[in-house]
């Protein structure tokens, strides 16, 4: 496999983790789910409400 094809498949590997997260994380937003995540090097743990929040942020 040359390093062109290997920054391509990089690149779909990574575009498929990042939707299967997002789709995850609306998963559990829409269900009323909390989640727990890194920040500032403590796990902080939002609510489906604070979810909303922070996917505005992110748009």
């Amino acid at each position: 496999m040359t390093e062109e094809e290997m920054k391509k498949l990089h690149c779909k590997i990574d575009a498929g983790v990042k939707a299967a997260i997002a789709a995850a994380i609306e998963r559990h937003r829409k269900l009323g789910q909390s989640i727990s995540i890194m920040q500032d090097g403590k796990i902080v743990t939002l609510t489906a409400d604070e979810i909303t929040a922070i996917q505005a942020k992110n748009i």
